[in-house]
């Protein structure tokens, strides 16, 4: 054959040969056993979209779906925070509570009362050490009720005054208008409030309502001092008229009640609707007897009625608090803020000792009671006035 020819026919065949392998590659599709990396990663987002048609199908559930996890607090209020994982940071509602007493404020000492007299210096450094501490405020009517309302994992106490000093609280005039003397306690504790918002704004001053426009001496009437203290979230409740030491001065029911009733008579007059529902003992004394003890809670004056849900002594250990079984209202302890020199179980002798496992410790929820299970019995049930109790 010419080679022509033959090479020709090779060129033929050859062609015929590879048209064949096209035709069956497009006809049969690629190899399976071939990837081509498009199968979707396991967790990637397919971009087949699903037929409407068919049922959906339900992803298994995958450890993450099911492991526990510790919930997060809950702020539900700016500055109070509740919390439910009582494990983590271990709170005691049955804990005690510390109630502060001061007397004197000045901005430099004079020498005299030296165990009752604080300077508005020591007083803003101990605002910064209860602080750091995990003190917050709570009302004298908060601690009656055990509506304590702090941030969960914080410690609540209560500042109490007694006898209406003006270092404890005056106001002074500028430009025609009253403000609060910011050299006095009150004037310190709302510049405190004000860079932390969380401690809390609250005392009660107990009065003597014998000293007349004395008590709180400063610009304004008393009724505008009154009213300042009152706007502004602080109470007032009853130091006696006279001041009187009932361990030696009351001989009688008719000194208990005149002591009383004409402090609260008084009190009406300047305003109407002002109850003290809460007494400071002078010197922490009390009548020497039970029937004249009784007339401190209760009474009648001419035509008033006094009523004291708590009355507080002079010493000298945090109090129990109202839900305990062992909380007597009718003799409810303090700790005296330090003076001029340290005094045995003062509050500078105390806060070392005020640790999270004697304190009352918050759940931050005012509404329930959280204890440790082994503490349940702590806790007087028929004074929890609605709120629940919980144990963990």
């Amino acid at each position: 054959m010419d080679k022509r020819v033959k090479a020709t026919l090779v060129v033929l065949i050859t062609c015929l040969l590879v048209a064949g392998i096209v035709y069956a590659v497009i006809k049969t599709g690629p190899d399976p056993d071939i990837s081509d990396n498009t199968t979707p990663t396991p967790g990637a987002t397919s971009s087949v979209t699903p037929d409407p048609t068919l049922p959906a199908e339900t992803p298994a559930d995958t450890p993450e779906a099911t492991e526990e996890t510790t919930p997060e607090p809950v702020e539900e209020r700016p500055g109070h925070l509740v919390r439910t994982d009582y494990e983590n940071y271990q709170p005691n509602e049955s804990g005690e509570i510390p109630i502060i007493m001061f007397h004197r404020f000045l901005e430099e000492y004079d020498g005299k009362d030296k165990e009752y007299t604080t300077t508005f210096r020591e007083f803003e450094a101990l605002l910064e050490d209860l602080y750091n501490r995990g003190f917050r405020l709570i009302s004298m009517k908060d601690f009656i009720e055990c509506n304590i309302d702090v941030p969960a994992g914080t410690m609540p106490m209560v500042f109490t005054f007694d006898d209406g000093t003006p270092g404890q609280f005056s106001l002074i005039e500028e430009n025609g208008t009253l403000k609060v003397n910011p050299k006095s306690a009150v004037g310190i504790l709302m510049a405190f409030n004000e860079k932390h918002p969380d401690f809390g704004l609250k005392g009660i001053f107990y009065v003597n309502m014998d000293i007349g426009d004395n008590t709180f001496k400063g610009a304004g009437t008393l009724k505008d001092r009154f009213e300042f203290l009152l706007e502004h979230g602080f109470e007032l409740g009853t130091h006696t008229w006279g001041h009187i030491n009932y361990k030696t001065q009351a001989k009688s029911a008719e000194d208990v009640i005149n002591s009383l009733g004409k402090n609260q008579k008084a009190a009406y007059g300047i305003l109407p609707d002002l109850e003290f529902y809460s007494l400071a003992l002078p010197y922490g004394s009390l009548p020497q007897s039970d029937a004249l003890k009784a007339y401190l809670r209760e009474g009648t004056y001419e035509d008033i009625h006094y009523r004291h849900q708590s009355i507080m002594a002079v010493g000298s250990n945090p109090s129990k608090p109202s839900i305990s079984p062992d909380y007597n209202p009718d003799y409810v302890p303090r700790i005296r803020s330090q003076g001029m020199e340290p005094v045995l179980q003062d509050l500078t002798w105390w806060l070392p000792k005020m640790t999270s496992d004697r304190m009352f410790v918050s759940d931050g929820d005012p509404s329930t009671i959280v204890v440790p299970e082994g503490r349940k019995d702590r806790v007087d049930t028929s004074k929890l006035n609605g709120k629940t109790l919980i144990t963990y």
